[in-house]
């Protein structure tokens, strides 16, 4: 067991989301709706279904929906009140009340090892916390990020959460090598961000979730740039773990990248399947097409 509680997580969400222009113009890639709920409100049940209890959204230019989007919006309340719509004001009330949710914006887009740093002031170099990327929906019981905080718990060392890719498509990600330790898990022994093509040391891909040391945040600081010119967050991990523990554990759930239109509309689709009024409905919708 450890001492220090995994009480913050921060969620980088100032990119532009090219992969989903045009129509993310105007709209945050991280606002686009899965179902009826923004991706960015799965993300952040996630952490409170995970015992967090401080979120930091690291947002940008042109972001302002996504705090708006958590903030009291006291027409609509007012509106279902007046309604006796008690259901859906609950919806749109009960999480901002679970979880404190804050925003930083990360002024110059020099990638996600940079935005995690701007994070420093309100996480702190003394605790541990979770890294949550937005464009990773990941649908699993526990959450992902609960898994990843019980390794902490029972190691003392750092997670993030693996994928097996296909060797074509290794150089579009973090890729890890380690010693396995378990079914699932593994004692991370080196990683690369993004190698060339045909150059990956393993299949195993880091999947949009982190549980790290307050300690990274110095091996940030110091991180030159990397790949694409940007401050890459796996590079400081490569320092971090020439002296501490991190663990790489394969997820137990679905993931779905939903920064790209395919694995946006399969999102969708996943989970109006788990919703027994919607599936019958997307049964019905997409027979005519097959």
């Amino acid at each position: 067991m450890t001492g220090s509680k995994v009480r913050k997580a921060v969620i980088p969400a100032a990119g532009l989301g090219t992969r989903m222009l045009p129509a993310t113009k105007s709209v945050p890639k991280e606002m686009l709706p899965i179902v009826d709920r923004p991706a960015i409100q799965m993300i952040v049940e996630e952490c409170v279904a995970s015992g967090i209890e401080l979120v930091v959204i690291i947002s940008g230019r042109y972001k302002g929906s996504i705090q708006d989007h958590f903030d009291v919006s006291y027409e609509v309340e007012d509106t279902l009140e007046r309604a006796h719509k008690r259901e859906l004001l609950d919806r749109i009330t009960k999480l901002p009340s679970m979880v404190d949710i804050v925003s930083i914006r990360q002024n110059r887009p020099l990638g996600l090892g940079h935005a995690v740093l701007t994070a420093r002031p309100l996480v702190g170099d003394d605790e541990p916390f979770a890294v949550l990327l937005p464009d990773d929906l990941i649908d699993s019981d526990p959450p992902a990020t609960k898994q990843l905080v019980d390794i902490y718990d029972e190691t003392g060392g750092g997670a993030f959460a693996l994928v097996e890719v296909e060797p074509e498509n290794a150089h579009r990600y973090g890729i890890i090598t380690g010693e396995k330790v378990g079914d699932h898990r593994y004692l991370c022994t080196s990683m690369v961000e993004k190698p060339a093509p045909g150059t990956a040391p393993s299949n195993l891909a880091i999947a949009g979730r982190y549980v790290l040391p307050g300690k990274v945040f110095e091996h940030i600081a110091n991180t030159p740039r990397g790949a694409g010119g940007e401050i890459q967050l796996t590079d400081a991990l490569v320092k971090l773990i020439k002296t501490d523990a991190m663990y790489g554990a394969l997820l137990e759930g679905r993931r779905y990248d939903t920064g790209s239109p395919g694995g946006w509309l399969e999102a969708n689709i996943g989970f109006a399947m788990k919703d027994p009024e919607l599936r019958e409905h997307v049964l019905a919708m997409v027979k005519p097409y097959l």
